[in-house]
């Protein structure tokens, strides 16, 4: 009869994690004969051996949306170099996680010596700053998204 093979709780720990990190239902991981599988909300055996009918998962790779194609995006209304605080070295307007209302400066983009304020559209939370302090910028790129 062939040796079950021991549980790896700390294998079954970080894919948890991975699961809380990546917003996943569920994740699988195979290793030497043995499958592990972490999922929320579903009703399964979490490890079962491997055996020679069962074919093989390959992993699922996340592939984040296109900044260009997301609903929160905000493109740069200019071309010019975008500034993520008021002065140099001074703190940014906004970070990921700030919540801002409409209207609520989110950078500036400097355009023939003359400093753009670059205002919210919309009210929610920043989730992503696609563009980093001091670098230039083209009309209609991607600066960050609000949710």
């Amino acid at each position: 009869m062939p040796k079950t093979p021991a549980i790896d709780h700390g294998v079954i720990r970080d894919l948890a994690k991975l699961l809380d990190e990546t917003g996943l239902s569920e994740i699988e991981f195979q290793r030497d004969g043995v499958s592990i599988r972490v999922a929320r909300n579903v009703s399964a055996p979490a490890v079962r051996p491997r055996s020679a009918e069962m074919p093989i998962v390959t992993p699922m790779i996340v592939t984040p949306l296109d900044p260009t194609q997301h609903p929160g995006m905000v493109a740069s209304p200019m071309v010019g170099t975008a500034y993520l605080g008021a002065s140099p070295g001074a703190r940014p307007f906004v970070e990921i996680g700030t919540q801002v209302k409409a209207g609520d400066t989110l950078m500036i983009i400097e355009a023939m010596k003359t400093m753009n304020q670059i205002p919210a559209p919309r009210a929610g939370t920043v989730t992503q700053i696609l563009v980093e302090d001091g670098r230039p910028v083209e009309y209609g790129e991607p600066l960050l998204i609000i949710e």
